[in-house]
């Protein structure tokens, strides 16, 4: 018998010395390069219907000459021009771009909404910073710009991603994700013909990060590690979010949680539901495969889910059964989502993992970051 094993342990040596091919991990899904970035890394991004690409920069602490692009032949030029792109700390923030965190095209396919945190490196709001300004396609003129006041962009807020539904009052609504690791996190709801916003489940615990959740990514507990100071847990709130194609139902994410949450849009829209209402209305749908960045929806009603903890985007069907469409080692944090009228899944991967926070001190990140796409069978969420 001894020597039966030591015979097929030296046949499987032959074999692996003779270049046999080893098992390894499969990628699912053929992503397609769309464009790279050399400069700062991008958050999100976002496709007009007629084709045109926008994605934005953040200030966390890149030189970042313009916080909006649009990405033209693979280069990103200053977007809606290179002015209001230009921050100092001596501009007034509410007529300059400070730090911009999400780009989305509403479902009239005819504008783009900016995001701007009005924070610099997720530092305090700056006063009238924190703002969502609309810009028509066509023109490529500022159209609409709304202040967030100083109750519901709160001090430390951090405001992360939106989505719209044009049907609700004169000219629609839009939802925002207060995804702040250092203050309260909610929802933002946004009256678009008057301006007015509200903040809905504020700390609600279906909006705050996952206590028991630990992160794993490239194989890493990902967690605060900076020099000199001790390990810190790595919790960020209510981040990813998408709306149901009948604007009824919206569905959001911590960063560091495996759960998607759902909430009545009905709720959220009327202010003359209290708090407690809208919570009632609140249900946890359950771990999704991974933790999520972005979301996206499609008209089947269907939920696009980003895994930034496996490189990977899943499907969750309206049966509540997961698929996964994409896994790719290049897929480094697969962050925004955006569903194009080209029946592609466009994504941005910026390797947050790698940043310096997280790796006592050193910047591992590796460029460039890349704007993937995915050919889908998923149709975009437009105006009726």
């Amino acid at each position: 018998m001894k020597n039966s094993l030591i015979l097929l342990l030296l046949l499987n040596l032959a074999r692996l010395s003779s270049g046999q091919q080893l098992a390894s991990d499969k990628t699912i899904g053929q992503i397609e390069v769309v464009a790279t970035f050399n400069g700062p890394m991008p958050t999100g991004v976002t496709v007009a219907n007629s084709g045109r690409i926008f994605v934005n920069f953040p200030r966390w602490g890149d030189n970042v000459e313009y916080t909006v692009a649009e990405v033209k032949n693979r280069q990103t030029l200053p977007y809606p021009d290179a002015t209001i792109n230009r921050y100092a700390e001596t501009d007034n923030p509410s007529d300059k771009l400070v730090s911009v965190q999400s780009v989305v095209v509403d479902p009239t396919g005819n504008r783009v909404w900016i995001l701007d945190t009005g924070t610099i490196q997720m530092g305090p709001v700056k006063p009238g910073g924190a703002k969502l300004i609309a810009v028509d396609l066509n023109s490529n003129q500022v159209v609409k710009k709304i202040i967030f006041p100083a109750d519901v962009a709160l001090h430390m807020s951090y405001l992360n991603d939106l989505r719209f539904d044009l049907t609700r009052g004169p000219v629609g609504m839009a939802f925002i994700t207060d995804s702040t690791s250092a203050g309260s996190n909610g929802i933002i709801v946004v009256d678009l013909a008057s301006g007015e916003s509200w903040r809905r489940l504020n700390d609600h615990s279906s909006t705050k990060p996952d206590p028991e959740f630990v992160p794993v990514v490239e194989g890493k507990i990902m967690q605060l590690k900076l020099p000199g100071k001790a390990l810190m847990k790595f919790a960020v709130g209510s981040d990813g979010i998408a709306i149901s194609p009948d604007g009824k139902t919206l569905y959001y994410c911590p960063l560091t949680s495996r759960h998607l949450y759902s909430v009545s849009v009905d709720a959220l829209a009327d202010r003359s539901r209290s708090d407690a209402d809208v919570a009632a209305t609140v249900k946890d749908l359950g771990e999704k495969a991974g933790a999520s960045d972005g979301l996206e929806s499609d008209t089947a009603g269907r939920v696009y889910l980003s895994d930034y903890e496996h490189n990977s985007i899943h499907r969750r069907n309206p049966d509540g059964q997961i698929e996964t469409l994409m896994h790719d080692p290049r897929a480094l944090w697969p962050d925004t989502l955006s569903l194009a009228a080209d029946g592609y899944l466009y994504f941005t991967a910026n390797q947050i993992e790698r940043q310096p926070p997280f790796n006592n001190g050193q910047d591992l990140r590796q460029k460039p970051y890349v704007l993937f796409r995915l050919k889908v069978d998923g149709k975009r969420i437009q105006a009726k």
